[in-house]
């Protein structure tokens, strides 16, 4: 008996000490503000236009627009068939939206918001979409081929086709000649050559199962990928490819960010909570905390001026897949000051 208050007045003292370590531990990210959005319908990728202050958000048939500095909606690009990402090169002043549905990416104005032109591709159902400021080439990532249909953003015309062996997911380019895939299916990433137009290496994942979100971190060449199977985000070597470590995180993940400045790394999870990672150094990282969202709040945008995270969502139906009218939103997160 004595032997048995002994372990458990040790283990009282235990648990009372992690309670307050965990009590003591700051929450780094807060809730701010949420922005409601005109239309219902579906949503799927951010993107953020760090020049021009303006944040896109895919919406059913149709794109948000938000100015940043005010967080309010300023237009709508519409007239389209199923949208799923904006891409944003500002060096030509052009965005250009994957409408996955048609079978084509949509052109526009980065000032006007007016459609330029409408670029069908010979890939099917056009999903992830990014620019490449090295080529010059956008780079649409089509689910249901299996392959990357390329547009040159100049003369808004197809200018070739990348066989990637495997569904793609995200995609990022490094600025110096390759972009960064994930496939989905293969627990892989491709390396490509985006002006060769070919894979020039595959990295296995493992143990990371289905892949989705991607970041790059630049300066110390590291690849951030979030994995739904095993519900981790693993670390690579963008050199090797090497897996340096895998971290748990939430269910249901859809997008990652970087943010180079606050050196945190965002996974937007399907469960309604973000797992906010902290690297320490280029191969060493802990986490340091679990934001709660929303449910099904699993695509998201960082601003690197401001550090706040955006993530788009709305209200359902108990037990459906179907949308409450007049709900649809972005959250909006910042650091606790």
């Amino acid at each position: 008996m004595k032997h048995y208050l002994t372990n458990f007045l040790a283990a009282t003292i235990l648990l009372i000490s992690c309670g307050s370590l965990f009590a003591q531990q700051p929450a780094v990210y807060v809730f701010d503000r949420n922005i409601p959005l005109t239309g219902d319908g579906g949503f799927d990728y951010l993107s953020i236009d760090g020049i021009n202050h303006r944040l896109y958000v895919s919406h059913g048939t149709s794109v948000n627009v938000v100015d940043l500095e005010t967080e309010h909606e300023i237009g709508e690009i519409k007239d389209m068939q199923g949208v799923h990402g904006i891409a944003i090169a500002n060096d030509l002043n052009r965005g250009f939206i994957s409408d996955g549905r048609a079978d084509a990416v949509v052109a526009f104005d980065l000032k006007t918001l007016k459609t330029i032109a409408t670029i069908k591709v010979s890939g099917k159902g056009p999903d992830a979409i990014a620019y490449d400021p090295y080529s010059q080439q956008v780079f649409s990532f089509n689910g249901e081929s299996n392959n990357a249909s390329v547009i040159d953003a100049k003369t808004l015309k197809q200018v070739g086709t990348v066989d990637l062996g495997g569904g793609p997911e995200f995609a990022v380019p490094d600025g110096k000649g390759k972009m960064y895939n994930n496939l989905e299916d293969k627990n892989s990433l491709n390396v490509i050559d985006t002006k060769a137009l070919k894979v020039i290496n595959n990295y296995p994942l493992s143990p990371c199962g289905g892949p989705t979100g991607l970041a790059l971190d630049q300066k110390n060449q590291r690849l951030f990928t979030g994995c739904r199977q095993n519900k981790g985000m693993s670390v690579l070597d963008a050199n090797s490819g090497k897996v340096i470590t895998t971290l748990p995180i939430g269910a249901g993940v859809d997008a990652v960010a970087y943010d180079p400045m606050t050196k945190l790394i965002f996974c937007s999870n399907g469960d309604g909570t973000t797992t906010i990672i902290k690297q320490e150094s280029a191969d060493d990282y802990k986490l340091v905390q679990t934001l709660n969202t929303q449910v099904r709040a699993k695509t998201m945008a960082l601003d690197t001026k401001t550090h706040k995270i955006y993530l788009s969502v709305a209200d359902f139906e108990k037990g459906t897949r179907k949308v409450i009218p007049g709900t649809f939103k972005v959250l909006v997160y910042k650091m606790k000051q």
